[in-house]
């Protein structure tokens, strides 16, 4: 038998952002809000990517994949927010609930590993650009990528199947907008010293540290190669391959930072400032996919230029 005040359950709750009635709307629609910029500004990465012959490279192949990746994650995250307002039901299987923690978790480590691997890319480019095209053929590009899709899948296995064979809850709610791994382990009444090892040597080495690693350890190379140019322009062009890439890596990792490596006795129980936290969470969960594609829209003109041409191919048409 179960000891008190514990049980199995066959479903979760999800508490959502706020249990306020007056916030529910504001927040439906700033969600609603993000989630549209977000599928509408990589969906059009995707199309200029696919659509426009200019950008069929290597960096922009990668960013297609990129474009996936924010989307489907953005969506496994986001979507109960949606669906709690229209459908008024906080309820979700408990199978359900273990696949989108899989999911999210999955597809994060997918955006670590995509990037990069546009590390790599970036590096080639301003590093050995007579080579570029020898090195990152078509063939290269796509085991890269696939690499890249499926690492995730498999790095973020074990934790997952550990928290997957919790047998009781001392709850069935679970105080955050989707279901995750660190507010599951918060209401288990299991033993989590196994998974927390694994959490911790997963997230810590495979998760965080060796994505970390080859995504800035190019860099490192890179800047030296630019510090080489000779010519101010040379050095600003050779930057400027680079700057949107940077832009995106330092803000995931920011964004990731705050999220899940803030010390917890900066963390309290007071309603109040759960739901704050929550919002932040909701923040670095939406900033990254939401900004992505701005920021290589806004600061590349290759892109810019393929989405004019392909605006002059629409009005032409009609």
């Amino acid at each position: 038998m179960n000891p008190p005040n514990q049980t199995m359950v066959s479903y979760f709750i999800i508490t959502g952002i706020s249990s306020v009635p007056e916030l529910q709307l504001p927040i439906f629609l700033l969600v609603l809000l993000i989630y549209i910029i977000i599928l509408g500004g990589n969906m059009t990465i995707l199309m200029l990517s696919c659509s426009d012959r200019q950008l069929h490279t290597p960096m922009y192949f990668f960013l297609a994949n990129l474009s996936m990746v924010d989307i489907s994650c953005s969506t496994v995250s986001l979507h109960k927010i949606l669906l709690n307002f229209i459908l008024g039901d906080r309820s979700v299987p408990y199978l359900a609930c273990m696949i989108q923690m899989y999911l999210f978790s999955s597809l994060t480590f997918d955006e670590f590993a995509i990037l990069a691997v546009m590390s790599y890319d970036r590096y080639v480019a301003v590093c050995n650009p007579l080579l570029y095209h020898i090195v990152m053929n078509q063939k290269v590009c796509i085991w890269l990528a696939v690499v890249s899709w499926i690492s995730g899948f498999i790095i973020v296995l074990p934790p997952n199947i550990l928290a997957s064979n919790f047998t009781c809850y001392k709850s069935h709610e679970i105080n955050h907008f989707f279901c995750d791994i660190v507010p599951l382990m918060e209401i288990t009444c299991d033993d989590i010293a196994i998974l927390q090892i694994v959490t911790f040597t997963v997230g810590i080495s495979l998760f965080a540290l060796l994505p970390f690693l080859m995504t800035f350890v190019p860099y490192i190379f890179i800047i030296i190669a630019i510090l080489k140019i000779r010519t101010s322009t040379g050095r600003r062009k050779a930057f400027y391959t680079c700057s949107s890439h940077l832009t995106v890596v330092i803000l995931l990792y920011l964004t990731i930072f705050f999220q899940y490596f803030t010390p917890k006795s900066q963390r309290t129980t007071e309603e109040n400032d759960l739901e704050s936290s929550k919002l932040f969470s909701l923040f670095n969960t939406a900033a990254v996919p939401m900004l992505n594609p701005l920021i290589y829209s806004l600061k590349n003109r290759d892109v810019k230029l393929a989405l004019r041409r392909e605006l002059k191919r629409f009005k032409s048409s009609y």
